[in-house]
């Protein structure tokens, strides 16, 4: 609770907002949460949110709760095909390689990007790039607990 002379901060651009969060896929089934750690602290706008998770948030204020569902569009985005690539079972060398295996892989700037192993098809394998959470819809439930201006360090 608040008291008389405190002003009351509401999530917008700008503030710096401390909560806990549930991820969940559309069976219930979590995804990731905070309730079992540190409560996630982040400032709006600065990227650590995709847009779509910070949006439905905005005007909460500390002590409120909520649930949203965050459509694929919103969220991690559409499963793209094209993100799909076949690869030969030479270029893995000696690492086992198995279905639903992350592997992580060079990206052309020279990043790390990692990536599911789809499909074995004898000497082929499908790796698929798309984040794991492409084309879900997912619940994220927040429990707001503090809103403040961010401050700038």
């Amino acid at each position: 609770m608040t008291d008389q002379n405190s002003q009351e901060y509401r999530i917008d651009e700008g503030m710096e907002v401390t909560l806990h969060f549930t991820l969940k896929l559309e069976d219930g089934t979590v995804v990731d949460s905070t309730r079992d750690k540190a409560p996630a602290t982040f400032q709006v706008g600065d990227g650590n949110l995709p847009p779509g998770f910070e949006h439905p948030m905005k005007g909460m204020t500390t002590g409120e709760s909520g649930t949203f569902e965050i459509t694929p569009e919103h969220a991690f985005g559409q499963h793209n095909p094209q993100n799909v690539h076949r690869i030969k079972r030479d270029n893995f060398g000696e690492e086992p390689v198995e279905l639903g295996t992350v592997m992580s892989f060079a990206d052309p700037a020279g990043g790390e990007l990692p990536g599911v192993i789809s499909e074995i098809d004898g000497d082929m394998i499908d790796v698929d790039f798309n984040h794991p959470l492409a084309g879900r819809t997912l619940t994220f439930e927040v429990d707001v607990l503090d809103v403040k201006p961010a401050t700038t360090h």
